[in-house]
């Protein structure tokens, strides 16, 4: 009887433990996607400063996190510590209470006769299931959107690079001796210089003369973020470590300000939720694989060095081909644009013109004779 309910117990505890995964990732999951997609709805000329604005709120959770996570561990046990932070993020019902649907000019729908009976058979509840699944997870965009997969390999190849700085910094400066709260003040300079960055990346970036230049300025920032974590593999001393923070925070900021806006620079707003549905559930599986291949290669070789060359491998690669893979496009649609100018002027000149003379001989009138061809 006893070991039945020690084992009840136990299995009550995995389950606590289960739902507590469970339930912050589904709320995170539903607030953050709706607050981008609202924010990209509400901004249109100033959407790259909305969006540095909206991320300031990332940039100083990563500042106090570190400072916090310690005292209320240490005062208040982890189930304090949940209620403190659940506490806070339950604010966001307040704020997503307040969002309010965009106004559009909608016309009044008409009404109709109906439709008569199609002849064509009607689709099987399966096929109908598979194709608002293949609808809402964006597989026609990926299919048909160049850019859009370009930005979705390029993105899923960043983040399995992008995560690894913030999971393996502390444990890299304490492994060289670093004591733990210096080096939990790593990540805090990160997020501090962040919160002035940002919002100078977002008037930078939204600048009407760099609007075709965002793609680049993606890849770039990617590209940046990938060769400052090569710092760490140099030295690890603190004063290194602090300069590294301080450079990696300027291509943070870019990547954060960036990452969403190109999106919405590529596909069309009315299929944005759906674009960024698949390329967030891209990201998550990135996600979960990135820091675990990364523990398992620190424990093989038992040195953390490897860990930010296996960062900067995916960094650079993504920026490498994104930025290659966009301006490739560029310059094919350029030159399709040049072909299509280039047929719509040959056709023009190729249009029979008739001189027609007037009374008077020495005059003569240039008429362009148009042709109309109708078809039943």
């Amino acid at each position: 009887m006893l070991l039945q309910m020690s084992r009840g117990r136990e299995g009550q505890r995995e389950g606590e433990k289960k739902l507590m995964w469970l339930d912050p990732g589904l709320g995170m999951c539903f607030s953050f996607q709706s607050s981008i997609t609202v924010l990209g709805l509400y901004f249109v000329h100033r959407r790259p400063m909305a969006n540095a604005l909206a991320s300031i709120g990332l940039s100083l959770g990563v500042t106090l996190w570190p400072l916090l996570a310690r005292y209320l561990l240490e005062d208040l046990g982890w189930r304090g510590s949940f209620l403190v932070f659940g506490g806070v993020l339950l604010h966001c019902c307040i704020c997503g209470a307040i969002m309010r649907p965009v106004a559009t000019s909608a016309t009044p729908e008409t009404r109709e006769s109906p439709p008569l009976p199609s002849k064509t058979p009607v689709r099987s509840c399966l096929a109908t299931c598979d194709s608002t699944i293949r609808h809402h997870l964006a597989c026609d965009i990926l299919q048909h959107n160049m850019g859009y997969r370009v930005y979705t390999v390029g993105g899923t190849l960043m983040i399995l690079g992008f995560t690894l700085p913030h999971t393996f910094l502390v444990p890299y400066a304490m492994w060289h001796g670093v004591d733990e709260y210096r080096a939990a003040l790593l990540v805090s300079i990160i997020g501090f210089c962040n919160i002035f960055l940002r919002p100078i990346a977002g008037l930078l970036i939204g600048r009407q003369r760099l609007a075709g230049y965002r793609k680049y300025l993606f890849s770039l920032a990617v590209l940046l973020n990938g060769l400052t974590n090569l710092v760490c593999t140099v030295s690890a001393d603190y004063q290194v470590l602090v300069g590294y923070c301080l450079v990696y925070s300027v291509s943070m900021c870019g990547v954060g300000v960036l990452i969403f806006q190109v999106l919405m620079d590529i596909v069309p707003m009315d299929r944005f939720p759906s674009a960024l549905g698949l390329f967030t559930v891209l990201c998550g599986i990135a996600s979960l694989i990135s820091p675990p291949l990364a523990g398992f290669l620190v424990d093989s070789t038992n040195n953390f060095s490897y860990v930010f060359f296996m960062s900067s491998f995916f960094l650079i690669s993504s920026g490498l081909f994104m930025g290659g893979s966009f301006y490739a496009l560029q310059k094919k649609e350029r030159q399709g644009r040049q072909a299509k100018a280039e047929g719509v002027s040959s056709e023009t000149a190729s249009v029979p013109s008739l001189i027609l003379e007037g009374k008077d001989s020495s005059k003569k009138q240039l008429h362009v004779e148009r042709m109309y061809v109708t078809s039943v």
